[in-house]
């Protein structure tokens, strides 16, 4: 049963993508309450109410629970029992099965190949013997993580062509904390899917975009993607099989390394609206946000078709300085956050321009 326009969603988080989850919902006729300790946050901004407390307070989800109508969240790294406590109490969309997959890396991994979705290879690293030993079977190249924590290339460690031994200090130097050791992959091009799943069980996915990381940061990305029809279904069948799955509701970003022959890695999954999905809200009727809500709501899933070919670009940190120009371009959509403070690294805000056909 969908809710009622009036209702209100809890969104756990109160960064840049409850913001824009909190303007789509008001556009459908919703009311929105955010858990988020930072009382300045960017979604503070536009949301009916704030509860300023930590995402796992018990009095603080209590509150939430009690004023929700459903609960959803902005980031993958919601405490799984802050959400299976909610859980107990009012629907919470996506389920607390997908942040479990995607808090760990190595069990999102092993998740991902156990439906039959490939990924580079993979070994888990608990200590220097262990790391040595995995660079060994990756003939002394990989990337070392983090299994949990960890985002926009931070908790990473690249290691390539090295001899396999001398690596002492190296698991210390990550915090001591578990690691995977994944291999290099041979990539052509990154992509991205955005996909959702709604109450009733229907999918629909956008179509893929074609991605540009620097140190670790997502930069841009373009529709459509330099890839052959069959890849864009082929990734866009296995954000399907990652859906069902999970039994899930809401939307997913799945991340994919394309080969060159095609073939397609599944890289990572975030249980959530996506940064490389911010195009949607300029080249889609249905922006990835409203599709969100559509789906945690129970209404019908809007259609995912993209009526201009793009380039979504993220403005980090002293790129605000481009705004006053990027604001007299024509066909150009411009976002910011209502971040008080520009710092390096920092997503201040993203801007898409249309190429429109000539």
């Amino acid at each position: 049963m969908s809710l009622a326009p009036g209702s209100t969603i809890g969104i756990i988080g109160g960064g840049q993508l409850g913001r824009m989850l909190a303007m789509a919902a008001a556009r459908l006729g919703y009311r929105i309450v955010v858990l988020e300790p930072q009382a300045d946050c960017p979604a503070a901004q536009v949301v009916n109410r704030q509860i300023v407390a930590a995402y796992d307070d018990p009095a603080a989800l209590a509150d939430l629970a009690a004023a929700s109508a459903v609960v959803t969240y902005e980031f993958e790294n919601v405490p799984v029992a802050a959400a299976e406590t909610l859980a107990a109490k009012v629907a919470v969309y996506p389920p607390a099965r997908a942040l479990e997959v995607a808090q760990d890396r190595l069990t999102e991994k092993s998740f991902l190949n156990g439906i039959g979705i490939p990924t580079a290879e993979f070994c888990p690293v608990d200590n220097d013997d262990q790391l040595t030993e995995a660079l060994r079977k990756f003939d002394g190249s990989g990337v070392l993580k983090t299994c949990r924590m960890g985002y926009d290339g931070k908790g990473q460690r690249v290691f390539r062509n090295m001899e396999t031994a001398g690596f002492a200090g190296v698991c210390e130097a990550m915090g001591n904390v578990p690691l995977i050791l994944e291999s290099l992959v041979a990539f052509e091009r990154e992509i991205s899917v955005i996909a959702a799943r709604g109450l009733d069980g229907s999918v629909a996915a956008y179509d893929p975009a074609q991605n540009i990381h620097r140190e670790g940061i997502l930069r841009t990305s373009t529709l459509p993607a330099a890839i052959r029809p069959e890849t864009a279904a082929a990734a866009k069948n296995a954000a399907a099989k990652i859906l069902s799955a999970l039994d899930y509701v809401g939307v997913i970003g799945v991340e994919f390394f394309v080969l060159a022959d095609g073939s397609l890695l599944a890289n990572e999954l975030a249980p959530r609206v996506h940064n490389s999905g911010h195009w949607t809200e300029a080249a889609c009727v249905i922006s990835q946000f409203e599709q969100h809500i559509r789906a945690v709501a129970g209404l019908p899933l809007g259609s995912p078709a993209r009526h201009f070919d793009c380039v979504m670009e993220n403005l980090i940190g002293d790129d605000m300085l481009k705004v006053p120009a990027l604001l007299s371009e024509p066909d150009l959509m411009l976002h910011l956050y209502g971040k008080a403070e520009s710092r390096p690294g920092r997503k201040m805000g993203h801007f898409t321009r249309l190429i429109r056909p000539r």
